[in-house]
């Protein structure tokens, strides 16, 4: 108690961007995280019905937390009880009493809805503001934040964050591309926020219009809100002269900053004092050991709202606790490779669709736009896979890529594929986030 007490003194100036909070030791950090543990659980079991019924069933209440490892022994919660008490039945206060709410675009059903207090959005700009630190970003910086803004919770979520930090925000939101490309140079942004998939659009665009993006002020990207991969990375890099930083978060636990590459780039440093991280074993749901890759858990230590009790992302990642060489002692988030409910059986192989995009970012030949089209042929599944060829290339010389791009995919992933090459231009561009599986299957009556 006396640690955590000295730990919230010492952060009070400065809440969020204090760096004693960020190299706290592990000891220091674990009282801290079982304090706010037992805050969290008292909250949800007091004013969530659904977690009440979970945590009786489990025998588990509150005062019955002794240590970290208890939290084992709470039930998971999932996005289908979102949808299942849509839209306000697993809120720990009342809307009237709320700031802000959120909600999915509910395009495979009831949509996903989120709130937050006061208290929430000040803590979600504070974390936003720590990850653009981290990052690289400084006051005084133009960040043009080109994520989505409405009920979407990139926009809004980037926005807060950079005007805590003191940045000077472009609100320009996704779309419009060509506008983006002369705002960007027009204002000299140092800092684009924006999906991985958009950013390689607007350079696109750039290319197209004859602007060159390595003659603006962009130093740092700052993307996030789908998975990516080293080799798309290095692509938007390539092709806009920026450091690429990866950012990681979801509106169920908060929004984007949760966790967050710093500048060593090894992984996304997870804010332990506001999340609690578990790696757990799919099938079973038993608790992996560090530096197992298995689908990303995450407990919410501060939210007021809305507290998520082991909450399954069905993000696929691996957790490292050493101390990073940058100095912060807080966990490692290892690059997300896929999402549970991503993941394609195709003919028993196992594909996600960050392992197709591996192998094609990059090629000389093929541009990094790509769709993976699933349709059912009797009992077995096919894949077919639509990628455009890179401008410039013949379009005689299309039936060569497909051979390539095929070769590498059956060596690589093991998966054999029906390969459609496309003229440049030819797959829609997402200006949120991208599109990567048709799955074209008859779902189950």
């Amino acid at each position: 108690m006396a640690v955590a007490q000295e730990t919230r003194r010492a952060s009070a100036a400065v809440p969020f961007l204090h760096p004693a909070l960020e190299t706290l030791d592990r000891e220091a950090l674990a009282a801290l995280q079982l304090e706010r543990l037992r805050e969290t659980l008292r909250n949800a079991y007091d004013h969530v019905p659904v977690h009440r019924a979970r945590l009786d069933a489990a025998g588990m209440r509150p005062d019955d937390l002794r240590s970290l490892d208890d939290l084992r022994a709470l039930p998971f919660t999932v996005k289908s009880d979102l949808r299942a008490h849509y839209p306000f039945g697993l809120f720990a206060r009342p809307v009237g009493e709320l700031a802000r709410l959120h909600a999915s675009s509910g395009t495979t059903g009831k949509p996903t809805v989120v709130g937050y207090t006061r208290q929430d959005v000040a803590t979600w700009a504070g974390l936003m503001a720590r990850s653009l630190t981290a990052a690289g970003a400084r006051a005084g910086d133009v960040v043009h934040n080109a994520y989505g803004y409405g009920l979407f919770t990139g926009g809004l979520g980037a926005h807060a964050g950079a005007e805590e930090l003191g940045g000077v925000v472009v609100p320009m939101s996704g779309g419009s591309t060509e506008r983006q490309v002369a705002l960007i140079m027009d204002f000299r942004a140092r800092v684009l926020c924006s999906t991985p998939s958009y950013a390689l659009a607007i350079a696109e665009v750039a290319e197209a219009q004859g602007v060159d993006l390595h003659t603006s002020a962009l130093e740092i990207g700052l993307f996030g809100a789908e998975p990516w991969s080293h080799a798309m990375r290095a692509e938007i890099e390539a092709r806009i002269g920026l450091r690429a930083v990866d950012i990681y978060g979801l509106s169920e636990i908060m929004g984007p900053g949760v966790a967050c590459e710093c500048a060593c780039r090894n992984g996304l440093h997870g804010w332990e004092d506001h999340f609690l991280f578990e790696v757990i074993d799919p099938e079973t749901g038993a608790v992996l050991p560090d530096g197992e890759a298995g689908e990303l858990v995450i407990t919410t230590l501060t939210k007021q709202a809305l507290p998520m009790l082991r909450y399954r992302t069905r993000d696929i990642t691996r957790l490292a606790r050493q101390r990073c060489d940058c100095g912060r002692t807080h966990l490692r988030i290892l690059r997300i490779t896929g999402r549970n409910d991503d993941m394609l059986i195709i003919r028993g192989v196992n594909v996600y669709p960050s392992q197709i995009e591996a192998v094609l970012v990059g090629r000389p030949a093929t541009a990094p736009h790509y769709q993976i089209v699933v349709t059912r042929q009797g009992s077995l599944d096919e894949v077919a896979l639509e990628v455009e060829a890179a401008p410039g290339v013949a379009a005689e010389a299309y039936s060569g890529v497909a051979a390539d791009v095929r070769h590498h995919i059956k060596s690589m992933i093991g998966l054999s594929a029906e390969v459609r090459v496309l003229a440049p231009g030819a797959i829609a561009r997402s200006q949120g986030k991208a599109v990567r599986v048709r799955d074209l299957r008859a779902k189950p009556d």
